[in-house]
């Protein structure tokens, strides 16, 4: 999800970021440098040690150009670590993470609990098409695309899965990136808790 061509995705998603922000897969952090002025502090929260050696790395290069707090802390998003309290957080950012998360629904109500009340979860994922044919192909593919790709979905409904756990949309933009269609359908917006 590196990819140039969905780096618009992550300046809109990121850029539209406020206040202490709380990054759900911050990975290696890709996003660091596109956090605007009005972000007071990042946490990070990753599952893998290694990816947050490479966010460390970034915080580095990112505090070169710009002060920005910014905290790094390994976790499940299932289980958001009790230093992020109830309703402290102003934004939640997720790009492309919520497909690997082994139970997405508990990560979502852990980000609803984080969030203030007036606080505002932007996302990006990529995630389970209307188009029939397309949708029964993500369906087939997703059991050996999980194994082969640190635990992927391809067939997730995004929109669904927010509201299921309580968010309510308050925007949101699908359609077609680039490339193989099982795995671009985007789904990008935001909501509220």
């Amino acid at each position: 999800m590196a990819r140039k061509l969905l780096l618009p995705y992550r300046q809109r998603v990121v850029g539209g970021a406020a206040g202490r922000v709380l990054e759900i897969g911050i990975g290696s952090g890709l996003n660091l440098p596109l956090y605007g002025d009005a972000v007071e502090e990042v946490i990070g929260v990753d599952i893998s040690p290694e990816l947050l050696a490479m966010a460390d790395r970034a915080v580095m290069l990112q505090s070169q150009r710009r002060r920005l707090r910014v905290q790094l802390l390994e976790g499940s998003p299932e289980h958001i670590p009790s230093a992020i309290t109830d309703g402290s957080v102003d934004t939640v950012v997720v790009t492309w993470a919520l497909c690997s998360i082994p139970d997405v629904r508990a990560a979502l109500l852990e980000a609803h609990r984080v969030l203030r009340p007036d606080g505002s979860l932007r996302f990006v994922e990529h995630g389970r098409s209307p188009d029939t044919s397309v949708a029964w192909w993500q369906d087939r593919l997703t059991p050996l695309w999980r194994r082969c790709s640190g635990g992927c979905h391809l067939n997730r409904k995004t929109d669904d899965l927010l509201q299921s756990a309580g968010f309510r949309l308050t925007h949101l933009t699908t359609g077609y990136a680039p490339g193989p269609r099982p795995m671009t359908y985007m789904y990008e917006g935001q909501a509220e808790p």
